[in-house]
């Protein structure tokens, strides 16, 4: 038992001991599968804070010879799978984290050096008895075990990515590890199975990939691993009920990650949620939000018009496939909305192609982002947001046309102001403070056709529901009408309390006018 060659199952252990476990031990029954196949190579990408770790930890205390888990893994999922016992600690397993070697030397080449070295150092301690030709050589010595131990090695490598964060500049050095990677694992006999763990997919450079051979599990695809990405809604709904908590304030605040057709919740903001029994950022507290920052306010390619369309709501249709897998070279819009789907702050709809924001507490981080850095267009939307919205419940009509012709006027981000999706798309901005206390709903379904805007009070909240009905070039009364004949009130028909009927009409002479009307139900 090492360091690093065979170590024990602590690690998974205190994952276990933790007050909240999801069981997640299934995903053995796929990295099983792969054992000694053409697919043995996995590379799993996701964002931080989903689990990645502890998933490799799991993996460790399995397959590792440095312990015996049988117990540990008695009563949990896998102990039920018909191969459980033929790999349950049966290989000598390599399990490397690579920050722990990359972030403590200027060169990645002094970090292989030294990663280097601490593993012979570990398998001339284990395997003294095997008589290397080349005990500096470590793949000459890895073959020469296996040869006359035939034992394979398991490698599980986290973090495998950070090369690209801390030298995302210098290709050469990124080039040099990939090569070590490549020169390692491929094509080696004494390889069992080979499971990395990251963030960004395999970075691609020339005609072939120096690590080709993975198959990679990414944000963008993540079949047939979907279900082990986070917390499925199935497990959050069962947390919900053991721990007593309101799962519709979970799903708000930390679903939305479509991940192949399946729903996928964060995992780090559910359990702390629960625990702590309050809801607010908790993945985005634990995040270097540099990136972010970095991405959204750069403009490539038209893209602070689309981040503006989609913290209103909107979804934006992409092309993934022209992302260069790196943190530096963008050559158009959808390479920084694909790269802000592999962190996590955007969800990818593989069916329609389409990125959107996932969740309430990633919007409310973009919100956030926007505020307090330059984007005057759109934080001073966000600045008034409160103001919009105790004008409309207050009924006070002409302020709130004042402060829609303000956040109209400032919000030069929203391309061609001339249709009523636009203005749709900028009075989402302007109210984007209500959804703290609405589910808001574009283009719902309502009566007789849909309604621009409909704003439905959240459980506990005693608030008038609204719907707001927009208009340009007619008038505000004209959009109040359509709310009245269409029947749009059906849709809020289970709501007991009043509802405000808004009515918004935009002209480009006279500006912005507004009619509230309140319903008693």
């Amino acid at each position: 038992m090492g360091i690093y060659l065979n170590p024990d199952n602590i690690d998974f252990q205190e994952a276990l001991n933790a007050e909240i476990y999801v069981d997640k031990t299934e995903l053995i029954k796929h990295t099983n599968k792969k054992i000694r196949t053409t697919n043995k190579y996995i590379c799993v990408s996701r964002p931080r804070r989903f689990g990645k770790s502890m998933a490799a930890d799991m993996l460790v205390a399995y397959y590792s010879r440095g312990c015996d888990s049988r117990e540990m893994f008695s009563g949990y999922k896998i102990a039920m799978d018909e191969n459980f016992e033929k790999h349950l600690n049966q290989y000598n397993v390599i399990h490397i984290n690579m920050v722990n070697f990359i972030k403590r030397k200027k060169t990645v080449a002094e970090a292989l050096d030294t990663l280097n070295k601490r593993l012979l150092h570990e398998l001339k301690k284990e395997f003294r008895d095997v008589d290397c030709f080349d005990w500096t050589d470590l793949i000459s010595v890895l073959g020469e075990i296996f040869d006359e131990k035939r034992i394979p090695f398991i490698f599980i490598i986290d973090e495998w990515d950070c090369v690209f964060r801390m030298f995302k500049n210098n290709t050469s050095e990124q080039t040099d590890y990939l090569d070590y990677l490549r020169d390692l694992l491929k094509n080696q006999k004494y390889v069992a199975l080979a499971y990395m763990t990251g963030i960004l997919p395999i970075k691609k450079y020339g005609e072939h990939s120096a690590l080709n051979m993975f198959t990679e599990i990414a944000m963008t695809n993540a079949a047939p691993l979907e279900e082990f990405t986070g917390f499925t809604e199935s497990e959050v709904h069962d947390l919900c009920n053991n721990y007593e908590k309101d799962f519709s304030e979970i799903k708000r605040w930390y679903d939305g990650y479509n991940v192949d057709g399946v729903s996928v919740y964060n995992p780090k903001s559910v359990v702390e949620a629960i625990v702590r029994g309050k809801f607010r950022n908790y993945w985005t507290s634990t995040e270097n939000y540099e990136a972010l920052e970095e991405f959204i306010f750069r403009n490539d390619d038209g893209l602070r018009d689309t981040i503006v369309t989609l913290l209103a709501g909107e979804k934006k249709r992409i092309d993934p496939s022209t992302f260069t897998n790196d943190m530096v070279t963008f050559n158009s819009q959808d390479d920084v909305l694909t790269l802000l789907v592999h962190l996590g702050y955007l969800t990818f709809d593989s069916d329609t192609n389409e990125v959107s924001i996932p969740n309430y507490e990633v919007s409310e981080q973009f919100a956030s982002t926007i505020r307090n850095k330059d984007w005057a267009e759109v934080s001073k939307s966000l600045k008034v947001s409160d103001d919009l919205l105790q004008a409309t419940l207050s009924g006070n009509s002409e302020k709130a046309a004042q402060l829609i012709s303000d956040s109209h006027k400032e919000n030069t981000s929203i391309p061609q102001y001339n249709d009523e999706n636009s203005l749709a798309c900028v009075l989402s901005i302007a109210y984007y403070s209500a959804r703290k206390d609405y589910i808001v709903h574009r283009e719902l379904a309502t009566g007789n056709g849909f309604a621009d805007l409909v704003f439905i009070p959240r459980k506990g909240r005693n608030l008038p529901a609204m719907i707001v009905e927009l208009k340009k070039g007619h008038s505000a009364e004209e959009a109040i009408e359509q709310i009245k004949s269409n029947d749009y009130l059906h849709k809020v028909s289970e709501y007991s309390g009043d509802v405000l009927l808004v009515g918004i009409n935009y002209d480009e002479k006279k500006g912005h006018t507004c009619i509230i009307e309140k319903v008693s139900k």
